[in-house]
């Protein structure tokens, strides 16, 4: 699915401006990182688009939808073309691997030979089904955050949304996390990485659009973490 960002501002109480003034486009199957200091907006920008924050001003289409205009009884609908990464997973402790990722399908009342056979085919994907009767604790850092990936692969999202889906994982962990977002993005989806991993930003070269204080400071195309010269 395409986003349209025209002037997108968000102030929260009493005066703290999270964004401001963003005019945004990006295309459907497009692969974005989103990079800039700590507060400087990507958070509450991939919030705005899962919808769990209303621009203060301006407007944001998502697949000719607008978002400021959605009624509650649309909500749930949009949501499910959507699939959303956490830096801290939010795996549910007390379901197995195979469980965690068939909860997506089971709350949107799909069969459950489709919840089944869906489920187990997305957790071979990403490389877990030897683990799938294991339980959150038992998994590393990695693992948790490929069952969070598949998780929030299982429902066939139009887009992807993760944020810091590396920061807590070593670079060769970090490697594989990638290549599966890679291989999300080859299928057609919309990919937005908000991210502080300069490693990842500069080996995988793909759009780079930066925060600084709300604004977008810089929209380029294969670009890196950091400008050129830029320290």
């Amino acid at each position: 699915m395409d986003i349209r960002m025209a002037g997108v501002t968000k102030i929260f109480e009493p005066d703290i401006v999270a964004l401001e003034d963003i005019y945004l486009n990006l295309d459907r199957g497009e692969f974005v990182y989103l990079v800039g200091a700590t507060g400087s907006g990507k958070t509450t920008l991939l919030r705005i688009i899962t919808r769990e924050v209303i621009p203060s001003r301006g407007q944001i289409v998502v697949a000719r939808r607008n978002l400021r205009s959605l009624r509650a009884s649309q909500l749930p609908y949009y949501r499910r073309e959507l699939g959303v990464v956490f830096q801290d997973y939010k795996l549910l402790p007390h379901l197995s691997v195979l469980e965690n990722v068939a909860f997506v399908l089971e709350t949107i009342g799909a069969p459950s030979r489709v919840v089944k056979d869906r489920a187990s085919t997305v957790i071979d994907q990403v490389g877990l089904w030897r683990l799938r009767d294991h339980y959150p604790q038992q998994l590393s850092g990695g693992e948790q955050q490929r069952v969070a990936i598949a998780r929030a692969m299982v429902n066939s999202p139009s887009i992807f949304l993760a944020d810091e889906p590396t920061g807590n994982l070593d670079l060769h962990t970090s490697e594989e996390i990638m290549q599966l977002l890679l291989s999300i993005n080859a299928a057609g989806t919309t990919v937005i990485v908000a991210t502080h991993d300069q490693y990842l930003v500069d080996a995988y070269r793909q759009r780079v659009v930066e925060l600084h204080q709300g604004r977008i400071k810089r929209d380029e195309e294969r670009g890196r973490y950091f400008v050129d010269g830029e320290l």
